[in-house]
């Protein structure tokens, strides 16, 4: 008996293992420092096209907005020094650069260390070598400062860019946006200052009210100071889950957007935003030689404020000859290819010859 079992037994057939099927996980890798092509666009020219195509901006770049009408305001020229406050992805610079040769010079002045090195080798390989193009890791109310070191009298033209670049806001680790979730920061240059983690947890709930309000003209202000203040979030998809938990009868659309202005506030309080544009508008006149020219690009109503109130208070005093007197926007053509540049707004002004 025992025997006629152990035939049966080994003549059965081997037991299967299954193994669950590893679930596909898609071709395309959904974290930002695995997207190759993001970090190398200069290799993978058309897939960069077909995003600018799609009107989207791609990841890790950025799109200069309103070129032409920036050109047209401060019109460069040959043998002239520009200095461009807010270097970002050299979109601008490159194009003013081209048309102030033979013998001019621009100065490229931004704070963020991280993007500033590879703006400049950008620039280097697109052929501005350092007789013409200087890259200085500098806020750009340090201007002055800079003039100063660099001997230099006065600037013919002076560009500020008020906007944070594509590569900031794409990037989760530097924390500006909720596109992917990432360490709640927001800091320009990350070597400096404190995070928006830090401000949330020590700004109480009154004054982190004020501060939407001026900051973001946010209009629930006030109970979302209670929910927000003297709380610990550490990344950004906290941050905005709290946001949308204080708000459970607003729309999807409508809390999108007061996350989205919070987390406006929020940057422009973490890197002392205003009072940087405050000192460069102060300190402009004399930074501009005679006849020079300065645009300035807003992207929200407290900088845009700020900049109007500015040059027409430089208008009455005989400091400048001229300014803006309608403020300037993107074509829509503009708006529809780069979304992200429906906000902005151009105001210029011009120093009196003498």
């Amino acid at each position: 008996m025992s025997d006629a079992n152990s035939t049966t037994s080994d003549n059965s057939p081997p037991a299967i293992l299954y193994r669950r099927r590893v679930r596909y996980s898609g071709k395309n890798p959904r974290r930002f420092e695995e997207k190759y092509k993001e970090h190398d666009p200069q290799r993978y020219a058309d897939t960069v096209a077909k995003v600018l195509a799609s009107g989207k901006t791609p990841a890790g770049t950025h799109r200069p907005i309103m070129v032409a009408e920036i050109l047209a305001v401060l019109a460069p020229k040959a043998g002239e020094l520009v200095v461009d406050c807010t270097l970002g992805y050299g979109g601008h610079a490159q194009e003013i650069l081209a048309r102030l040769q033979p013998g001019g010079r621009l100065l490229g002045l931004d704070a963020d260390p991280v993007e500033l090195p590879k703006t400049e080798a950008r620039l280097r390989a697109a052929g501005f070598g350092p007789e013409i193009f200087t890259a200085i890791r500098s806020n750009f109310a340090g201007l002055p400062q800079v003039l100063a070191g660099l001997k230099l009298s006065g600037a013919d033209c002076v560009l500020a860019d008020l906007g944070v670049s594509s590569m900031q806001i794409d990037d989760p680790s530097r924390g500006f946006s909720v596109k992917s979730d990432g360490p709640l920061d927001m800091r320009m240059n990350p070597q400096r200052g404190f995070p928006a983690s830090a401000l949330l947890e020590k700004t109480s709930s009154a004054a982190l009210a004020k501060l939407l309000q001026e900051n973001a003209d946010e209009p629930r202000s006030n109970g979302l100071s209670v929910a927000l203040a003297k709380k610990s979030f550490s990344t950004t998809n906290q941050l905005a889950s709290a946001i949308r938990a204080a708000l459970p009868r607003l729309g999807n659309e409508d809390c999108g957007l007061t996350v989205r202005r919070v987390f406006q506030a929020l940057r422009i309080a973490v890197n002392d935003e205003f009072s940087a544009l405050d000192m460069l508008l102060r300190h402009l006149p004399m930074c501009l030689n005679p006849g020079g020219r300065v645009a300035i690009l807003t992207f929200h109503s407290g900088e845009d404020r700020r900049v109007k109130k500015s040059f027409e208070a430089g208008l009455r005093d005989g400091i400048y000859a001229d300014i803006t007197q309608e403020v300037i926007r993107p074509t829509p053509e503009e708006r529809n290819s780069n979304p992200r540049s429906s906000p902005a707004k151009l105001r210029w002004a011009r120093k009196v010859v003498s």
